[in-house]
């Protein structure tokens, strides 16, 4: 009987041993081909970000990748991510290509990155704000135009001196008729407030400041047969319909006028066909000169069309 125990604790402690052996050896195994299968199979790497592409040849740019509005002041070699959401960026009535900004509603110089925007308030309704820079991306800040917007259409935003600025806005569309919003900053954007607006329900063809004083709004943006230009000269309080004289070659061939710009001791005023225009092919616009402050304006020549956009 002794030796039947004795037997039996021997036969078990071999197979203990022969069973610690397998699996040392087994993990030894397993451990190796472990090894082997990740040298000859390595993970692959996560892939980065595809890098940012701008959509200017300027210094200055911007993209919209990644669906995220970055901006560059050196051609692209840094980025910065702009705190604002890409849909705050097209509200409103906008339904075109999402890619590139709305021209007119943003600004980008040295000294100063602004870009238009609509965000929702605490109360479901839209406001009209700025994302401003005047650091080149460092730092940020927003600013309230107006608190409450409905949709809009046309949006133009413009800083001719550093504290001086405007923003333009359409709204309440109904057909061909909307009405007309413009805001004036005498701070660079730290304060707006709301100026009259010229008396006319006609859609904004385009619309600007040349001073603090000095306006235009331009209207007519469906087959329109002649420029309809609104000057002031006191900040919006008062507006006047801008006198044209086009010579009888051009009428109704030079029919919607831009916004107009100083130069040398005059302002001068493009004026293009519409849309809808043939005139050479529509790529002449008619050049105008003023040197009433805007009251009217006499023409000097045409003018190729892509050199001035």
């Amino acid at each position: 009987m002794k030796r039947f125990m004795l037997w039996t604790a021997i036969l078990m402690a071999a197979a203990l041993i022969a069973v610690t052996i397998y699996y040392q050896t087994s993990d030894l195994v397993a451990g190796s081909f472990h090894v082997l299968f990740q040298k000859n199979h390595p993970q692959k790497a996560v892939k980065a970000k595809n890098p940012l592409y701008a959509e200017t040849t300027q210094k200055i740019s911007y993209t919209l990748q990644n669906n995220q509005l970055h901006v560059t002041y050196d051609k692209g070699k840094q980025w910065t991510t702009v705190p604002v959401s890409k849909d705050q960026l097209f509200g409103g009535e906008y339904s075109g290509n999402r890619q590139e900004l709305i021209d007119g509603s943003y600004l980008l110089t040295k000294s100063q990155t602004v870009f238009l925007t609509e965000q929702a308030t605490d109360h479901n309704e839209m406001k009209l704000a700025l994302v401003m820079s005047e650091d080149q991306g460092k730092t940020w800040r927003h600013a309230v135009v107006t608190s409450y917007v409905p949709g809009i259409r046309f949006r133009k935003i413009g800083f001719p001196a550093s504290q001086f600025g405007y923003v333009i806005v359409s709204a309440d569309r109904t057909m061909a008729q909307e009405g007309t919003y413009i805001y004036l900053t005498p701070d660079g954007g730290d304060t707006w407030k709301k100026t009259k607006s010229p008396a006319t329900t006609a859609l904004i063809a385009d619309g600007g400041f040349v001073s603090a004083l000095n306006g235009f709004m331009s209207y007519g943006t469906i087959n329109p047969d002649r420029p309809r230009l609104y000057v002031t000269r006191d900040g919006g309080k008062h507006w006047l319909q801008a006198s044209i004289h086009m010579p009888s070659k051009y009428s109704h061939v030079f029919v919607q006028a831009e916004t107009p710009e100083y130069e040398d001791d005059h302002l001068m005023l493009l004026i293009n066909q519409g849309e809808s225009g043939d005139y050479k092919g529509n790529k002449v616009k008619g050049k105008f000169i003023s040197r009433d402050q805007g009251r009217t304006w006499t023409f000097l020549k045409e003018v190729a069309a892509d050199e001035t956009d």
